[in-house]
């Protein structure tokens, strides 16, 4: 089943809220309404019933039942108060009874107690009537007293306003549905240029944006968010298209020597040592091409979430040493001098220890590479307030300072055939930075060409890790 749009559905719930405001404004006015005009006939019967009253009190003290009678019917058997009245005494003797209630005899109606008049509707003959009873005390005696008025005004008044209340509520909710219908449709265009606009944007034009809506409402705040959704997505696309782009031109140079020293050693007879030759640069070519593909992987890995880092207190000093230890005979076979200063005392950083020795051997890597035989390469650790300082200094062929933020993109390098020579894919500055960020580390660079390059590691010093006795 097709769900209704969200026009519809907003007309419909605007709709039906009119509707059960429209019942209860009309049922409310229509209560209203029956109150006020029966608290004016009521006031009227009360009205007459004071007069009554008085005429009673105005009686002598020991007029008989007889008396009252005739008093009572001379006074109002010609008057209109009289054509719906009942009074009995207090020993139940009628004293007047009007010629409307002697042919419509009245259901007995006690009396409130308290001397207070009691209202009842009464139906005779098709007709409505208001009666009022009650107990009157006049020169020492009780009289009960049944009072009632016509009231086909009142019930014709309050048909007539029901009945119009019945003719205008479907044209109101007519009204309602249409100007609803209206206003959602109008509250939604907006919504209706999104959707054109959004359908119209693929892979090939991610550049374009949606629809600018200056509402100041929802609506554009849903458009700033899907255009600043949009930006990300086209940014990750285009970082994924020239990933892509970059590996497979990285990918096609080794392959290609492979393939072409395999062929030139294959078109002829050689000689074992022209074959071990060929055989040593194809392994050269494929260790190479094993170490970017091993990189890519790490930063497939990292974009994607999948790679973690498993964060433990790591004593920074004792790290570095060990890297140490590995470069000074990498120093020793490319006539580099290698100096090391690591503070004796433990610092302790929260991070993953394979993680930093990487780091590390990645700075270190592109120290070596990058400074000429006879030069030098220092690797210090400091300490500086509350951070650990990883320090790699060299001699070598410097950085312009246009690439400075450059070096850390994914295949950049400042001399292409010189790192090509190398064996450098320009993806290990981007692997050790990402590395840093994750441990929340910074990286500052200072280098000038032919005068070195002087790299800076920032990481949050942490506490070590708590030493148990029971395992001592």
């Amino acid at each position: 089943m097709r769900k209704l749009s969200i026009g519809v559905r907003l007309t419909l719930w605007y709709l039906a809220i009119f509707a059960l405001a429209q019942l209860i404004f009309g049922a409310g006015m229509w209560v209203i309404l029956r109150h006020h005009l029966y608290d004016l006939v009521d006031d009227g019967l009360e009205a007459q019933i004071d007069d009554l009253e008085s005429f009673l009190d105005a009686q002598k003290k020991d007029a008989s039942i007889a008396k009252l009678q005739e008093e009572v019917s001379e006074a109002y058997a010609i008057e209109h108060p009289g054509d719906y009245l009942q009074v009995t005494a207090e020993n139940n003797e009628l004293i007047y009874r009007s010629a409307f209630l002697q042919s419509h005899a009245l259901a007995p109606e006690l009396p409130r107690q308290g001397g207070r008049a009691k209202f009842s509707n009464r139906r005779f003959d098709a007709r409505t009537f208001r009666f009022a009873v009650q107990i009157l005390q006049a020169n020492g005696h009780s009289y009960t007293v049944e009072m009632g008025v016509p009231t086909d005004d009142v019930v014709e008044t309050l048909s007539t306003f029901r009945d119009y209340l019945l003719l205008f509520a479907p044209l109101l909710l007519l009204v309602a549905a249409t100007g609803g219908y209206w206003l959602s449709r109008r509250a939604l265009s907006p919504v209706d240029a999104l959707v054109r606009t959004a359908r119209d944007i693929s892979g090939a034009n991610l550049g374009s944006r949606l629809q600018k809506i200056d509402t100041g409402d929802e609506l554009q705040r849903l458009s700033d968010t899907l255009n600043e959704m949009l930006e990300r997505i086209e940014a990750a696309f285009l970082r994924v298209t020239q990933f892509t782009a970059d590996a497979s031109h990285e990918l096609r140079t080794p392959i290609s020597l492979i393939r072409t020293e395999a062929e030139l050693a294959l078109r002829r007879s050689r000689g074992i040592s022209e074959y071990e030759e060929a055989l040593r640069h194809i392994l050269l070519e494929a260790e190479r091409t094993t170490t970017l593909i091993e990189q890519m992987l790490s930063l497939a890995r990292a974009d994607s979430g999948r790679e973690t880092l498993h964060m433990q207190p790591v004593d920074l000093s004792d790290t570095l040493r060990g890297v140490v230890e590995v470069w000074r005979q990498v120093a020793t076979i490319r006539n580099l001098e290698f100096t090391a200063d690591i503070e004796s005392t433990d610092l302790f950083v929260m991070g993953d220890e394979a993680a930093l020795r990487r780091v590390a051997d990645i700075f270190l890597d592109n120290a070596f590479k990058y400074t000429p035989s006879p030069g030098s390469v220092h690797l210090s650790l400091e300490r500086k307030t509350q951070s650990a300082v990883i320090v790699v200094r060299d001699s070598g062929v410097g950085i312009a300072e246009d690439d400075h933020r450059k070096i850390f993109e994914r295949f950049y390098r400042t001399d292409k055939a010189r790192s090509r020579e190398q064996g450098g894919a320009g993806l290990g500055l981007t692997i050790a930075n990402w590395i840093v960020i994750q441990h929340g580390g910074l990286i500052e660079l200072n280098s000038r060409p032919g005068e070195g390059a002087t790299f800076r590691i920032a990481l949050h010093l942490s506490a070590g890790p708590v030493h148990n006795p029971l395992l001592a």
